[in-house]
């Protein structure tokens, strides 16, 4: 039997969760440092979730001389390998079905982008926990703001990468996805008494938004660059040694 007021086990999930709950400052956000980590990691999320959710659909009408209206309606979608998606060619002249295929890879900026993206989300995570509740250490250990800084910089170097690199290859896939080339690809459409008209075309907006966030990504990650070097012993100032212990102290608390 337990003593008489001796806490239960059950309590010392709640007591645990309360003491780190009361160990984060909140207040943190108010300042550059944490406020931009937060946009970060919502912008991040943006970013790779457009990018990696989208799907489309272009397609084309093909009437054949003596023969009814064909629609063909083609799916794509991330991460764009386009050459994997097929569709049959329509039969006009009695011969057999072609299967044809939508031209195009653009895999390799879509997928970088959406990697980044999920690993921008995760590091800022961390940034936000290592801000909150772990501050003390963050200013006392002079190598965590260097780091943080130089990972900072190589973010905003591959954000700027990857948004011109995907809205390159997002302009490409509205190239191959087009009706007009559907229609110039199908040997049909060439042939006496046929008619190909458009048909579906693709809706980019959400491909769209995400190149938009993308460069939303560096901007933030390249102001963000000067916060952190502040917190740098560059650009510093040293803390009085009363001064640093008090604040260590409150911290604890």
């Amino acid at each position: 039997m337990s003593e008489p007021g001796a806490p239960a086990a059950g309590d010392k999930a709640p007591r645990l969760q309360d003491r780190v709950l009361r160990g984060l400052r909140w207040g943190r956000l108010q300042e550059p440092l944490g406020f931009i980590k937060v946009l970060e990691w919502l912008f991040a999320i943006f970013a790779f979730g457009s990018c990696g959710s989208f799907s489309g659909e272009t397609g084309a009408t093909v009437k054949c001389d003596g023969k009814g209206l064909t629609a063909i309606n083609i799916q794509f979608g991330y991460p764009f390998r386009l050459y994997q998606i097929s569709f049959s060619m329509p039969n006009c002249n009695g011969e057999e079905l072609h299967t044809l295929y939508l031209v195009g890879d653009f895999s390799a900026p879509a997928e970088f982008f959406v990697t980044l993206g999920v690993f921008s989300f995760l590091y800022s995570m961390a940034a936000l926990v290592l801000y909150l509740r772990f501050h003390s250490l963050y200013t006392e250990n002079t190598k965590l703001p260097f780091t943080d800084f130089c990972v900072t910089v190589c973010f905003a170097f591959f954000w700027l990468v990857a948004a011109a690199a995907w809205g390159k290859g997002l302009s490409d896939v509205k190239a191959a996805t087009r009706p007009s080339t559907l229609i110039a690809a199908m040997g049909a459409c060439q042939g006496e008494g046929v008619t190909c008209d458009a048909g579906t075309t693709p809706a980019m907006g959400l491909a769209n938004i995400s190149v938009l966030f993308g460069f939303l990504n560096f901007l933030l990650w390249a102001g963000n660059c000067w916060f952190v070097l502040r917190e740098t012993p560059l650009l510093r100032p040293p803390e009085p040694r009363d001064s640093a212990a008090e604040q260590g102290a409150i911290d604890k608390q």
